[in-house]
């Protein structure tokens, strides 16, 4: 990951040997793995979720094997109590597919939905890992707030 010049490195992060120049200069590259837990995917990038697409891939975790959109964003209205569009729904879908999170397969076509085929996601371990670098972050934010936030 490269570091933007004048900000900070994230706490833990040590630069990389792998990016250091001849004569102990540094490039400014983080390793992934020094004591900062940020998913990863194959090409050592972060994955960043938001808040929506968060919520996407637990509804996914949810579900059974077969998840599909309509049970995904049914979910995700019951436990948020927030409405969601099917065009929010489709395009996080997608992003997060794009990013690893995600991988889709169709299903056969079937009468009941006028000879259309059903696509079903699954998460990846890159989403998991995604979700998990986005519950501890979430998590240390709300360290030493349970008072405030446990108030009715």
């Amino acid at each position: 990951m490269l570091d933007n010049p004048g900000r900070a490195a994230p706490p833990g992060a040590r630069p990389s040997t792998a990016g250091r120049e001849p004569g102990g200069g540094d490039s400014r590259l983080f390793d992934c793995d020094a004591g900062i837990d940020l998913a990863c995917n194959a090409d050592m990038r972060p994955i960043y979720l938001g808040e929506f697409e968060y919520a996407v891939l637990l509804a996914i975790l949810h579900l059974p094997e077969d998840a599909y959109a309509v049970p995904i964003r049914e979910l995700i209205e019951i436990r948020t109590g927030r409405p969601v569009a099917r065009g929010a729904l489709y395009t996080g879908l997608d992003r997060l597919e794009a990013k690893g999170c995600l991988r889709s397969r169709m299903g056969d076509a079937t009468e009941e939905r006028g000879g259309k085929a059903r696509r079903y996601f699954t998460v990846t371990s890159a989403g998991l890992k995604a979700i998990r670098a986005t519950h501890e972050s979430l998590s240390n934010m709300a360290k030493g707030l349970e008072s405030i936030l446990e108030q009715s």
